[in-house]
């Protein structure tokens, strides 16, 4: 079962979560047919595996601070930045302290026009 997502045209709260950071979860802010979007909580100490997405996206670092690691090279995000990759770059993270992004991605390929 899906979650339900905003309509086109509704508000979405995108503001740094403060202290409801440590008890937040990673969520779906909506998904369309050719872009998704979602914040991503990650506590300090926590770190997505190497992966890729097909199509580009942006990190945009909200609150806290994260390392992005992009094959050999390391860029780090503190609140306010924001990276951009190209589709099928590898790219791994860690939060250095309680942080959470904005990350929306281009979606393509087989898995862009899944049903919710």
């Amino acid at each position: 079962m899906s979650l339900p997502h905003p309509g086109p045209g509704e508000p979405i709260d995108v503001r740094p979560l403060g202290p409801r950071l440590g008890a937040a979860a990673s969520t779906a802010l909506f998904r369309t047919d050719d872009v998704e979007v979602m914040r991503l909580v990650l506590p300090k100490g926590k770190s997505v595996p190497e992966h890729h997405v097909e199509g580009e996206m942006t990190l945009q670092c909200l609150e806290g601070t994260v390392d992005v690691q992009t094959g050999d090279q390391a860029q780090r995000l503190s609140a306010g930045e924001m990276l951009y990759l190209y589709g099928h770059t590898p790219y791994s993270l860690s939060a250095l302290e309680d942080a959470s992004l904005l990350m929306t991605m281009l979606r393509k390929g087989e898995n862009s026009k899944d049903d919710d």
